[in-house]
């Protein structure tokens, strides 16, 4: 049968129409689907908390759900691996920080999977200043009286978990110190909190949104933070730098990846997201609030970044000794 030019053009259409209504959802543009945000820690902790901030924003700009799936345990290993053997296709994203992308090489002998083979840096995300807090039952006023106590008695120290900032932090303090301290480790900031709170443990680095509603309630007492200026909402909490430390400075930093192979158009439209909510007003006010700052990053200036904390922190843990147990 010959088909006449309207007919054609008509048969055409129908054609196309057709055809893109049965187009592969990997056609489609990215993304189609809810998004998983692994964060390695509980819920509550400062990474948590971070995460529940920026998410709404990214997905609004993406135009799909993001669901927050805790994974801790391990120094952040268990959800980062879970996330570099995900499918490279945009839809499993990490949030890690210092021990996921720089420490836990130097840590774990046989960690099961490589930051810089196994994923693909999106973008860093933020840096958190940790403050140094001690229950109302420990009689600590200043960093001069905690370094005086150590030296005097049989003192411990909790934090999140070997390798975390929190821990990290505590043994450059304890080594510029020269405090002896046992180091008492955790499954995340909630539960060594806790304990702090109930004075099983004395002293601990936190960051701000894990202790700031103890802090304001007079539950613990704030006696240094790590930044090198004090922060503005805590302008009566000194630095350790200028409390007997000089040149001290500690962070406790953050950043997206996915796993290694995800498209670069996949990774930059990621990257765009994040860099949307991290310009909102709102969120880097709330993240200042947690003693943070916002930060955006391109994914090889992330990897850049990665590879210098990864060499700063191996000297620590070879010098500190520290090993899992």
């Amino acid at each position: 049968m010959t088909l006449t030019r309207p007919r054609f053009w008509k048969a055409l259409a129908l054609l196309l129409l057709t055809a893109g209504a049965v187009l592969p959802a990997s056609a489609q543009p990215y993304p189609t689907r809810p998004l998983r945000l692994v964060v390695p820690y509980p819920a509550g902790g400062g990474s948590d908390v971070f995460a529940r901030t920026v998410s709404p924003a990214m997905a609004a700009e993406l135009g799909q759900p993001i669901v927050i799936d805790n994974r801790p345990g391990a120094a952040t290993a268990i959800g980062a691996d879970m996330v570099a053997k995900a499918a490279p296709d945009g839809y499993t994203v990490l949030l890690g920080d210092s021990a996921t992308y720089a420490v836990n090489p130097s840590l774990y002998p046989k960690l099961p999977y490589d930051p810089q083979e196994n994923l693909s840096p999106v973008s860093l995300t933020a840096r958190f200043a940790l403050v140094l807090v001690v229950g109302n039952a420990t009689p600590v006023r200043t960093l001069a009286d905690l370094a005086a106590l150590a030296r005097r008695s049989d003192l411990s120290y909790a934090s999140p978990g070997t390798g975390s900032p929190h821990h990290l932090a505590m043994e450059m303090l304890r080594q510029g110190l020269k405090m002896p301290m046992t180091h008492v480790p955790y499954k995340g900031s909630a539960p060594a909190t806790n304990d702090l709170l109930g004075g099983v443990v004395p002293v601990m680095f936190l960051d701000l949104a894990s202790a700031s509603q103890h802090i304001r309630a007079g539950k613990l007492r704030a006696i240094a933070v790590s930044a090198p200026r004090r922060l503005k909402d805590w302008p009566d909490v000194p630095t350790i730098a200028e409390s007997g430390l000089p040149g001290y400075e500690a962070w406790a930093w953050q950043g997206l990846s996915v796993p290694a192979g995800t498209p670069a158009e996949v990774v930059n439209r990621l990257q765009s997201a994040y860099a949307k909510a991290a310009a909102d007003p709102t969120n880097r006010q709330r993240v200042a609030e947690q003693g943070g700052e916002i930060l955006t990053s391109s994914p090889a200036d992330m990897a850049a970044f990665m590879r210098s904390e990864r060499q700063r922190w191996a000297t620590l843990i070879r010098d500190a000794n520290i090993r899992v147990e």
